[in-house]
């Protein structure tokens, strides 16, 4: 065990939770409101808008995000190259920052996950709170803002929380797309010597640590929430 190597390389690996944080971040801003009005289409049965939910939800949990990212990376540049082509439009579709497919991939795995944990959790609110909102006179965002949406996210939140951490851990496969991130960083370090033992201890220890202070974060939040939980407001 090299232990200098182990030390560097944690440095070496912890230079890349910036770019785990951006890609959790940006799928994050998509997914919690597209799988939160997707799952009011499933919840009010929208005849084509749940089906489709559905069959989304299906196929997205029922697949391998590293397929998902060969899928996505193989298949939208040649979708994007034959666009470009039909209007004659000059750009190198292989020039695109692979994190932009990071950003698909993710926003679509977690909206997915998302649609679920808002389904189930929306079903716990009782629908007479909703008709007593509309008696006083609030408009449906009013209603969803001030009553619905609080009491939901206290049901939501560990499971949201629960999504966010295994998408932190998911952004590991992005050694696939070629990114920056944690996993990357360290094996390219370990390849000088061979060091790929001390290289995935350093990645444990980095996704401990940050998954780690992401659920102690959610708790935080949780407790703030919690004064929600008998009443919306």
């Amino acid at each position: 065990m090299d232990y200098k190597f182990l030390v560097e390389t944690f440095f070496v690996a912890l230079s890349g939770v910036p770019t785990a944080l951006f890609i959790t971040i940006v799928a994050l801003l998509v997914a919690l409101p597209l799988g939160f009005l997707l799952a009011l289409t499933r919840i009010n049965q929208i005849p084509v808008l749940n089906r489709v939910a559905q069959i989304y939800v299906s196929f997205v949990r029922g697949t391998p995000v590293i397929i998902q990212i060969f899928i996505i990376y193989s298949s939208v540049p040649l979708l994007l190259a034959s666009i470009f082509d039909k209007y004659n439009i000059e750009m190198n579709v292989y020039d695109v920052n692979p994190i932009w497919y990071a950003f698909i991939v993710f926003s679509l795995n977690t909206t997915a996950i998302l649609i679920e944990v808002f389904r189930s959790a929306i079903s716990t609110v009782s629908k007479g709170q909703l008709e007593a909102a509309y008696s006083v006179g609030l408009t449906n965002v009013q209603a969803f803002r001030r009553i619905i949406i609080p009491q939901t996210l206290v049901v939501a939140l560990p499971n949201i929380c629960t999504a966010t951490v295994n998408l932190i851990k998911a952004t590991s496969l992005g050694y696939a797309l070629s990114l920056q991130e944690i996993t990357l960083r360290a094996k390219v370090a370990a390849n000088v010597g061979y060091n790929y033992v001390e290289a995935y201890i350093d990645i444990f220890l980095v996704y401990l640590i940050l998954c780690s202070l992401v659920e102690y974060l959610f708790k935080l939040y949780e407790k703030r929430l919690s004064r929600y939980r008998a009443v919306g407001i």
